[in-house]
C-alpha cells in the first residue's frame, strides 16, 4: 500500500513499465544480496525479522544499497500493512491522516509498518508527529536515510529506533547482479538474448560507486545500444553507456565532510599522493573551489604554522589564482598548494597555544589591563598611574625589557611552545635567548 498508489501493476506486483532496477528488486531475504553483517544467518536483524520482532528502525546507507527493498521484505515477511511514505512529497497533514488510520487499525489488532523514504528531509515538527505513535507501538516506523541520523533525526525519535548501517555493495557483487539481470527472462533482460563481456560488466560496476540502482540503469542504456547493433555488450559500449563516473557526493551531507576530513588528515600526515587524490575527488564531484581554497588556507595556519610561515602566503596566492583563472585551470594552483603543505614541516604550536588562551579566558575572570601597559593620553590618566612603570623595549639592552605583560593572576603562564620543526626551531632558539636576557636583568647581571 502507498499514499501514492495508482500505477498499473503486472504479474507478481511488478510495474509493467518499471525500470530494470525496480523489476530486479529482491522479493525475499533469500534473494536479497549484501549486508551480511545484518542479514546473514544468525545475525540480529535477520533473527528479529524471522521472529516478527524487528521494531522501529532507521536504515542508514548510501543510495542503491537496498534500504527500500529491505523495508518491503520486512513488511512482506511479517505480514503487516505496509504504507510507503515519501518525505519529499508529504507534510504534517498526510502524516496525521496516516497516524489516525494506523491507530484505528491497531484497535482492530492489525499492525502497520510505515516506511518513510528520505526521512532526513522531514523537519523537527514533522518528525515529532511520529513520536507518540512509535512510542505506543501503534506503528512500526522504518526510516531510510542517506544522511547521518545523529545530525538529521531528532534525538527523541532516534532513541526509540534501532539504527542499522547498510554498506555499499562491492564491485564483484554488483557485477554478479548485472549478469543475473542479463540472464533473467522473467524480470530481467533475458528475453532480449544479449551477451556481455565480464570486463564490460565490471566496468559498469566500478563506475557505480556501490550504487546498484545506478548500475542497473547503466546496464539498461547499454542494452538499448547493443540492441541497435550486435546484441553484445563489450567494454567500449559499456564506456559509452557510463559516460561519466557516478560520484557519491552531497555538498551539504556527511560525505562532503568525510572527504574534506580525508584531505585535511592526509596533508597533516605528510602524504602528498593521498592529498592530491582527495582534492581531485572533491573537484570531480563539483565542490565549490573557494570552499576548498578556504580549507587549504586553514590547513596552512593549523598544521604548518610557523614551521613554514611562507605556506600561508602560498595558499593565499593559490586562492587568488583560483579566483583569477576559475576552474578547471585554477584547480592546479590548489593542487600545488596541497602538495606543498603535505611536504612542509608541521607544527600546531600556535593552534594549540591559541586554544589554551581561549580556555584560560573562558575559565578565569576578566583581569584588568595592568596599569603600566595602559596609554595615558590625558592628565587624569597620568595621575591615576596609567603607563607608570612602562619600559620601552627599544631603549633596553637586547631590546627586551624586564616587564610582565600578563595580568597579575596569570604571571608566569606559558602558552606557546615551539617545536623543533622547520623555521620554528629558530623561534625556539630566539625564545630561549629572550628568557636569558630577561633572567639576566632580573638577576642584576
Amino acid at each position: 500500500m502507498s499514499l501514492f498508489d495508482g500505477e498499473p501493476e503486472g504479474p507478481k506486483g511488478t510495474l509493467r513499465t518499471a525500470p530494470l532496477a525496480e523489476r530486479m528488486r529482491p522479493r525475499s531475504l533469500d534473494e536479497y544480496s549484501g549486508q551480511e553483517h545484518l542479514l546473514g544467518p544468525g545475525k540480529p536483524l535477520r533473527v528479529q525479522i524471522e521472529h516478527d520482532d524487528s521494531g522501529s528502525m532507521i536504515l542508514w546507507g548510501p543510495p542503491g544499497v537496498g534500504k527500500t527493498t529491505l523495508a518491503k521484505i520486512i513488511a512482506e515477511t511479517t505480514q503487516a500493512t505496509f504504507i510507503e511514505f515519501s518525505a519529499v512529497m508529504s507534510g504534517i497533514k498526510e502524516i496525521k491522516q496516516v497516524m489516525t488510520a494506523a491507530a484505528q487499525a491497531s484497535e482492530m489488532h492489525s499492525r502497520t509498518i510505515l516506511f518513510v523514504d528520505e526521512i532526513h528531509r522531514f523537519n523537527k515538527a514533522q518528525q515529532d508527529a511520529f513520536l507518540p505513535y512509535v512510542e505506543r507501538g501503534t506503528i512500526r516506523l522504518i526510516g531510510a536515510t542517506t544522511e547521518n541520523p545523529s545530525f538529521e533525526i531528532i534525538s527523541a525519535l532516534l532513541s526509540r529506533c534501532r539504527v542499522y548501517v547498510l554498506q555499499p555493495l562491492s564491485e564483484e557483487r554488483i557485477a554478479a547482479l548485472l549478469r543475473r539481470a542479463l540472464e533473467d527472462t522473467e524480470r530481467g533482460l533475458g528475453a532480449q538474448q544479449l551477451t556481455a563481456d565480464d570486463d564490460a560488466l565490471q566496468l559498469i560496476a566500478s563506475y557505480s560507486s556501490g550504487d546498484c540502482r545506478s548500475a542497473y540503469n547503466t546496464l539498461e542504456v547499454a542494452a538499448q545500444l547493443a540492441n541497435e547493433g550486435t546484441k553484445h555488450i563489450d567494454r567500449p559500449l559499456a564506456v559509452e553507456a557510463v559516460q561519466q563516473r557516478v560520484l557519491m557526493y552531497d555538498k551539504s551531507g556527511e560525505e562532503h565532510y568525510n572527504l574534506i576530513s580525508a584531505l585535511h588528515k592526509s596533508v597533516r600526515n605528510s602524504d602528498p599522493d593521498a592529498s592530491l587524490y582527495w582534492l581531485a575527488r572533491m573537484f570531480a564531484a563539483g565542490e565549490d573551489p573557494l570552499y576548498l581554497a578556504r580549507r587549504v588556507v586553514r590547513m596552512a595556519v593549523e598544521d604548518i604554522g610557523l614551521a613554514a610561515p611562507e605556506a600561508l602566503n602560498l595558499c593565499l596566492t593559490a586562492k587568488q589564482a583560483m579566483e583569477f583563472l576559475g576552474s578547471p585551470e585554477g584547480d592546479l594552483a590548489l593542487a600545488e598548494a596541497v602538495v606543498y603543505l603535505a611536504l612542509a614541516p608541521k607544527s600546531n604550536s600556535v593552534y594549540t597555544a591559541y586554544g589554551a588562551v581561549q580556555q584560560e579566558i573562558e575559565h578565569t575572570r576578566q583581569e584588568p589591563v595592568p596599569l603600566h601597559l595602559r596609554n595615558a593620553p590625558t592628565r587624569l590618566m597620568k595621575e591615576l598611574d596609567y603607563g607608570k612603570g612602562y619600559l620601552y623595549a627599544h631603549d633596553e639592552e637586547g631590546r627586551v625589557a624586564d616587564m610582565d605583560c600578563l595580568p597579575d593572576s596569570l604571571k608566569g603562564r606559558s602558552y606557546y611552545h615551539p617545536t623543533q620543526e622547520g623555521r620554528e626551531k629558530l623561534l625556539a632558539q630566539r625564545m630561549e635567548e629572550i628568557r636569558r636576557i630577561r633572567s639576566g636583568k632580573r638577576a642584576g647581571d
